[in-house]
């Protein structure tokens, strides 16, 4: 019995090896930058997020939220339409539009109300669901897991922000409108950063299949196949 055990262990963990090695190849290197972007998070972006979080009322924290995520929409559909799906870049037309304007630029969600659903979408999955393969697993310095088409994408998106390209906004304007920006995002995810600091055994590997997973879900809009692309 025992040796049967031992067997199965033991073919499992070759299994378990030789997937890691598919996708993620470059795990040492990986793990460097890994180590790199936490350090700066412990010592740089979380400490922003935590006074961001303490000095700013939960109020101005959403608005500010609302406003980045309703100039994202405009993106947003632009991907849903590469990606063949007009009612769903409809959709998020009426959402830039309706909080544009009745949401005053953005600062309120009345589109969320009035039954208009956020949808999520980057170039990234647009690459997926054109087929592009998504290669092996990667860690950017600060920006942190992505894939080599994750990558390409993000470059794609880098590209066409409207906060990074504006011509109306000088280069403080855009440094300092990219700070808040991210400081504001890591302020939102402090309780869940905890969480999984608390829930983690290896949070290295712990993100990266989380991060691989929730991307093969997001091309296959929660619906994917039995197969891995």
């Amino acid at each position: 019995m025992w040796v049967s055990v031992a067997l199965v262990a033991g073919c499992a963990t070759t299994q378990q090896t030789e997937r890691v090695a598919k996708i993620d190849p470059f795990e040492s290197i990986n793990r460097a930058v890994f180590t790199f972007n936490e350090n700066a998070d412990e010592y740089v972006i979380k400490p922003a997020a935590e006074a961001y979080q303490f000095v700013l009322p939960e109020f101005v924290r959403t608005g500010v939220t609302n406003f980045f995520s309703n100039i994202g929409d405009i993106f947003v559909a632009v991907n849903n339409l590469l990606q063949g799906k007009p009612g769903n870049a409809a959709n998020d037309i009426g959402r830039f539009l309706v909080n544009s304007t009745i949401g005053i630029l953005g600062l309120f969600d009345v589109a969320t109300e009035a039954g208009l659903e956020k949808n999520k979408e980057d170039f990234g999955q647009t690459l997926g669901v054109w087929g592009v393969p998504s290669g092996p697993y990667v860690v950017l310095p600060l920006f942190g897991p992505s894939s080599i088409r994750d990558t390409a994408g993000l470059v794609v998106d880098i590209k066409t922000d409207f906060i990074l390209n504006s011509n109306q906004l000088n280069h403080d304007q855009k440094v300092g409108s990219t700070v808040l920006r991210v400081v504001n995002q890591r302020a939102n995810l402090l309780n869940a950063s905890q969480l999984l600091e608390d829930a983690a055994f290896d949070k290295y590997s712990f993100l990266r299949d989380s991060y691989l997973q929730r991307r093969f879900n997001q091309v296959h809009d929660g619906n994917p196949p039995l197969s891995a692309d």
